[in-house]
C-alpha cells in the first residue's frame, strides 16, 4: 500500500495528464490535479470528480502563488502542464516560452520550498534537434530546431540546477510521440494520430507532410504511464536526477501509419480502406527520422513497455472508433 501517498499532476485534464490521474487513483493515491483548461478538457476528469481521492485546481502555472498552493502536502509532482507542438511555438514564441519556461521554473521553485520528494516532468524528443545519430542516446543531442524544443532543453537545464542546488530529486522523460486514448483530434495543432482518424472516420483524405518517409518512434499511452510510475517511485540513486528516453525503441514511417490505421479501421467500416491519402510539403521544424534507445531506461529503472506500436495502435483506434465516432 501506498499509505494514500500525494500526487500533483500538472496539466492533468488533457491527453497524458489524464490518463496519469486515472490510473494513479486506480493505485489509490491522493491526486490533484492542475490545469488551466488551455489545452486540457474537463470531460477527461469529470469522471473523477466523485472520487474523495480526486482534486481539481483550476489554474495556470504561469502563477506562483498557484503552483504553491497546488504543491501543498504534495509528495510527488509529475509534471505534465506544457503548450505542445512546433508549429505552435513558432507561431507563437513567447507564449510557448512563459508557459513551458516560466511556468515551469514556478513549479520547481513551489516543489523545493513545499519539500517535494520528487519532480518528475515531460521532457520531449524535440531537444535531440538536428542530431542525426540514430537510435538517440540521452547524452548526445544537437542544435534545437523550433522554439518549442528550446523551452524542454531548457527545463532539463533548470531540473539539473535544482537537483544540484537545492537537492531537488528531478526526472526527466523525453517522450517520444505520445498517442493512445483522450488525445484530442481536433483543433490547428491536433497529434497526427488522433487527427487522421478522424479524418479517415469521416472519409476524408489526410495530408501527409513531405513522402512519408519520415519515420517516429510513435509511443502509446501505456507505456508512458509506466516509464512515470517507475521514475517516481526509483530507489536506485543512480536512476534520479538525469533523463530518460521514454518510447518503445521502434520506428514507423508516416506512410506505415497511415497503412495500419486504415487497416484497423477498416475493420470497423470497410469503406475507409478506401480513402486516398494527400502529399503535402514538409513541415518547418521537422525532425526526419526519430528513433529512441530505451537501454538507458532499462537499466536503470527496469523498464519495460509493453505495447509496441502496432498493438497500441489497435488499442486506440478501438477507443476513437467507440468514443469519437459520432462526434
Amino acid at each position: 500500500m501506498n499509505e494514500k501517498k500525494s500526487i500533483l499532476i500538472t496539466g492533468g485534464a488533457g491527453f497524458i495528464g489524464s490518463n496519469l490521474c486515472e490510473y494513479f487513483l486506480s493505485k489509490n493515491y491522493r491526486v490533484v490535479c492542475l490545469d488551466n483548461l488551455a489545452t486540457g478538457h474537463l470531460y477527461n476528469i469529470e469522471p473523477f470528480f466523485s472520487n474523495n481521492n480526486f482534486t481539481f485546481i483550476e489554474g495556470d502555472i504561469r502563477d506562483l502563488e498557484t503552483c504553491n498552493k497546488a504543491v501543498e502536502k504534495i509528495d510527488y509532482v509529475l509534471h505534465q502542464a506544457a503548450l505542445g507542438s512546433v508549429p505552435r511555438s513558432l507561431k507563437d514564441p513567447i507564449t510557448s516560452n512563459d508557459v513551458n519556461v516560466s511556468g515551469f521554473l514556478n513549479m520547481l521553485v513551489a516543489s523545493r520550498d513545499a519539500g517535494v520528494k520528487r519532480f518528475v516532468y515531460a521532457a520531449s524528443s524535440s531537444t535531440y534537434g538536428d542530431s542525426e545519430s540514430l537510435p538517440k542516446v540521452e547524452e548526445i543531442i544537437g542544435k534545437p530546431l523550433s522554439p518549442y524544443a528550446i523551452t524542454k532543453y531548457v527545463n532539463e537545464l533548470y531540473a539539473d540546477i535544482f537537483s544540484k542546488a537545492y537537492g531537488l530529486e528531478t526526472i526527466g522523460l523525453r517522450y517520444f510521440n505520445v498517442f493512445g486514448r483522450k488525445q484530442d483530434p481536433n483543433g490547428a495543432y491536433a497529434a497526427v494520430i488522433p487527427k487522421f482518424v478522424m479524418q479517415l472516420m469521416n472519409y476524408e483524405s489526410p495530408v501527409i507532410n513531405g513522402d512519408g518517409n519520415y519515420s517516429r518512434d510513435f509511443t502509446y499511452i501505456d507505456n508512458v504511464i509506466q516509464m512515470n510510475e517507475l521514475a517516481m517511485l526509483t530507489e536506485n540513486p543512480e536512476a534520479i536526477n538525469t533523463v530518460y528516453n521514454t518510447a518503445f525503441g521502434d520506428r514507423t514511417t508516416l506512410n506505415q501509419m497511415v497503412s495500419l490505421l486504415k487497416e484497423y479501421l477498416s475493420e470497423f467500416d470497410k469503406k475507409i480502406g478506401d480513402v486516398e491519402v494527400v502529399h503535402g510539403p514538409n513541415r518547418a521544424g521537422d525532425i526526419p527520422h526519430s528513433l529512441a534507445s530505451i537501454d538507458k531506461a532499462k537499466k536503470l529503472l527496469n523498464y519495460n513497455p509493453q505495447f509496441s506500436f502496432g498493438n497500441g495502435l489497435k488499442e486506440a483506434v478501438r477507443w476513437y472508433w467507440e468514443n469519437l465516432k459520432n462526434n
